[in-house]
């Protein structure tokens, strides 16, 4: 089991910054995958960026250049970076964590960002 715990979200106005944490805590070695997906009112959830437990990152079109994930050396938090950010980030956050085998997801309980024009 793995549990995973947001943080750092909150209210900015257009062009400015905001760091997300995730704490990972449980069976943190078996995480293959850990990353950010966001949901916007109306919206399907959609990757933002993820990195793979090789260090492997992927990053949604809409954020590159702007958003940077990073991983703690333990393995245990990960950071996104968000600059410059716009009102169509505007979404909840939430951090996911995945195990290929057995195939196994595991999501936070999300952290609200709002990007005021």
């Amino acid at each position: 089991q793995v549990q995973l715990v947001e943080s750092g979200g909150g209210l900015v106005q257009a062009g400015g910054s905001l760091r997300l944490s995730c704490a990972a805590s449980g069976n943190t070695r078996s995480i293959d995958l850990i990353g950010w997906y966001r949901q916007a009112p109306g919206k399907a959830r959609e990757l933002v960026a993820a990195i793979t437990s090789g260090g492997r990152i992927n990053y949604a079109d809409s954020v590159k250049g702007r958003f940077t994930i990073s991983r703690a050396d333990a393995k245990d938090t990960v950071y996104l970076q968000m600059n410059s950010l716009k009102p169509e980030d505007t979404a909840v956050y939430y951090c996911t964590a995945a195990v290929f085998y057995p195939s196994t997801d595991y999501w936070g309980q999300g952290t609200q960002v709002t990007v005021s024009s």
